[in-house]
């Protein structure tokens, strides 16, 4: 009978959530709402001022459109299976569903790592090549870049989630956490998950490691150029243009390394509130920094204040 029951195929999952603490889980569906409509609209604005102000048609605008577009897909799939679970009293999700949520959790944050570091670049070729820069980043260079940024992210999406999915899952199907998040989902395989592990670790070296160092060199560059400029006023304009991006990619990777190198706890008490920080941590990666990127790009960069006020005032004017 033991072995029966081990052996039994699992079709699907239940989400785990928040349910040992359902004070919170109201609580935290009104602010997760209240952010994935600011991330919505927020990145939604931007999206449509880069496309209809001709001011704004350039590679940095356009790789920040495309920024845009990937967290509200990054947040979409995963947001609102999050808010469906704060109000279900069994949160199950059929194991297609889970693949196609993991597939698109994991393809949207490694295109996001390469898209950062596309940025990077295209803000070292800006200030450190001024002169070179309609030549290097010209369109028929930057689109695709873009366009092999989404490749590579799905290309890795799909390889870990075949690999994750293809494994036996049998007897226990509890996934301690909001979504199908994939380490979670390992810990319920009934085989051997080296190869995930491994598999894992080298896509974590090419799609976190290299494109860090290469923003790391980039950043280098850019500073040593900006601190070569005579005037104190030119060394402000020189680092206002990559301090948007140097701040979405501090909150980006440093809530990552954050998540990943807090020491484990061993108390059994303390193993429970270290599994409650972990989510809220998560749920912070997952919805905080794509709320904040277009605030930040918004507050500190005059020609998309000035997109959007031209774009208000030209509706005002048509009503």
């Amino acid at each position: 009978m033991e072995r029966s029951n081990q052996t039994c195929p699992v079709t699907g999952f239940i989400l785990l959530g928040l349910s040992a603490h359902p004070t919170l889980e109201k609580t935290f569906f009104l602010l997760i709402l209240s952010m994935y409509l600011v991330i919505l609209l927020g990145n939604g604005v931007l999206i449509l001022v880069t496309i209809l102000d001709s001011h704004l048609h350039t590679p940095m605008y356009f790789f920040l459109g495309n920024l845009s577009f990937l967290d509200i897909c990054y947040t979409t799939s995963s947001v609102p299976l999050i808010l469906d679970s704060f109000l279900t009293p069994r949160k199950t999700i059929s194991f297609s569903a889970c693949a196609v949520q993991m597939f698109l959790s994991f393809a949207m944050g490694a295109t996001e790592c390469v898209l950062l570091s596309m940025m990077a670049f295209d803000r070292y070729v800006a200030i450190c090549n001024p002169l070179r820069y309609p030549v290097v980043m010209s369109k028929a260079a930057y689109v695709p870049m873009a366009i092999s940024s989404w490749v590579a992210g799905g290309i890795t999406g799909t390889v870990q989630t075949s690999l994750a999915m293809r494994l036996p899952f049998c007897g226990d199907n509890v996934i301690n956490h909001f979504t199908c998040e994939i380490l979670a989902v390992l810990k319920l395989a009934c085989a051997d998950i080296s190869i995930n592990i491994i598999s894992m670790g080298v896509a974590n070296v090419i799609f976190l490691g290299i494109p860090v160092m290469f923003i790391f060199v980039s950043y280098i560059f850019i500073l040593v150029t900006i601190l070569r400029i005579p005037s104190a006023e030119g060394r402000r304009k020189a680092f206002s243009t990559c301090s948007a991006h140097l701040t979405v990619v501090i909150i980006f990777y440093g809530t990552i390394l954050f998540m990943y190198r807090k020491p484990k706890s061993k108390d059994p008490l303390g193993a429970d509130k270290q599994d409650l920080a972990d989510k809220l941590i998560s749920l912070f990666y997952g919805v905080v920094t794509p709320m904040l990127n277009p605030i930040i790009y918004s507050l500190r960069n005059k020609d998309v204040r000035a997109a959007v006020r031209s774009l208000l005032s030209q509706k005002h004017f048509k009503q």
